[in-house]
């Protein structure tokens, strides 16, 4: 009897989440070793098998989280926001540095970025906000102050670190969540201004010198072609290099000659469309919309509007990491450090995936499941 419940239950699992990330994760994996494994420095060359245990930890962590009530997340969710809002504080008084910013914090041998799950729990606090009020008619600018908030207590402590990449994600999930739940015309209008004029102040106040001479050359990379602009030109060779089908597996010049730095984090893209091409690359971004396919469809065949605003908002994160990472790699964007989901190195963001995957996995499987 047990036996045939398991099985009548994995039947009933809904294993897309993980089927496709992990599809996507192989290809990356293959594609951060064929980076990789030119280097003469040892602990590159091993990057790839630090990666690949990552990821089992993630798949471990998300599927353990897969089986827990989404209920749970509800009840949860203000408490793990503020968690991890001392955690960021912590993080600026006492974290690691590592270059040139503090954004690690490190409890024996467990060293971990709170920023990556900030993404999570700002989304669960958003969800859990919007279901609590169940507005049913278009937000204004009143009614964003709060969910507001939400991202700018975050966002500001992230940014001081510094990291202006995660920053600005967690602002954009923020507005991505806000926009799914309606904003008035007048209200998206104003929002865009502030936007603008915010901008504008950001760059002649905030910014350190260093994350302005990115926005210039990211206008005019030829400004500093062996220095804040090189990164971008290398990365434009790389993609230009591949062609439609691209040179071949381990065949990247860029990587194997180290000409582009980075490229197993916020370059490996470049590393891929130099190695597999036009078509690689319209291979991979296919993979990509499928899973965020999968993401709004769950948010379109739920009931509760908890579950719903979840499943936008973890969408988005993954979403936002992607196309800018892919943006700032091709020219179209300046360069920040967001890596590209499951392809560039990294155990944080593994994780953060793979708690992304778990929670909306538990939504899915809470229709037929539990």
């Amino acid at each position: 009897m047990n036996i045939s419940r398991l099985l009548s239950s994995l039947r009933r699992y809904d294993f897309s989440f993980f089927g496709i990330s992990t599809v996507i994760f192989l290809i990356g994996v293959i594609n951060l070793y064929s980076a990789t494994h030119a280097t003469e420095q040892v602990e590159l060359n091993t990057l790839f098998k630090a990666q690949i245990g990552w990821y089992i930890l993630s798949l471990v962590v998300g599927i353990s989280i897969s089986f827990i009530q989404p209920k749970n997340f509800y009840r949860a969710a203000y408490f793990f926001y503020l968690g991890n809002i001392l955690l960021l504080v912590l993080t600026l008084v006492m974290g690691q540095m590592g270059m040139g910013a503090r954004r690690w914090l490190a409890f024996g041998v467990l060293k971990f970025q709170p920023s990556e799950f900030m993404k999570i729990f700002m989304v669960l606090a958003l969800a859990r906000f919007f279901a609590k009020e169940n507005p049913d008619r278009e937000l204004g600018l009143k009614d964003l102050i709060i969910p507001s908030l939400f991202a700018f207590v975050p966002g500001l402590l992230i940014i001081a670190q510094p990291d202006l990449g995660t920053g600005m994600l967690i602002m954009l999930v923020c507005f991505s969540v806000c926009f799914y739940r309606k904003l008035k015309m007048k209200t998206l209008m104003i929002l865009t201004i502030i936007g603008l004029l915010s901008a504008g102040a950001m760059y002649k106040f905030a910014l350190k010198d260093y994350q302005k001479k990115r926005i210039t050359t990211f206008l005019d990379p030829e400004t500093d072609v062996k220095g804040s602009g090189y990164n971008a030109i290398q990365s434009k060779i790389a993609i230009g290099s591949g062609q439609f089908f691209g040179k071949g597996f381990k065949k990247s010049s860029q990587a194997s000659f180290n000409y582009l730095p980075e490229n197993h984090t916020d370059f490996a893209f470049s590393v891929f469309n130099e190695e597999h091409g036009f078509f690689g690359a319209l291979l991979l971004i296919s993979l990509y919309m499928i899973l965020f396919y999968r993401f709004l469809w769950l948010a379109s065949n739920v009931t509760r509007i908890f579950e719903s605003v979840v499943a936008v908002g973890l969408m988005s994160i993954l979403f936002w990491h992607t196309f800018v990472n892919m943006g700032m790699v091709m020219g179209i964007l300046p360069i920040v450090g967001l890596p590209l989901p499951y392809v560039s190195y990294g155990g944080s963001s593994l994780l953060t995936f793979g708690v992304a995957c778990g929670i909306v996995t538990s939504i899915s499987n809470a229709r037929n499941l539990f």
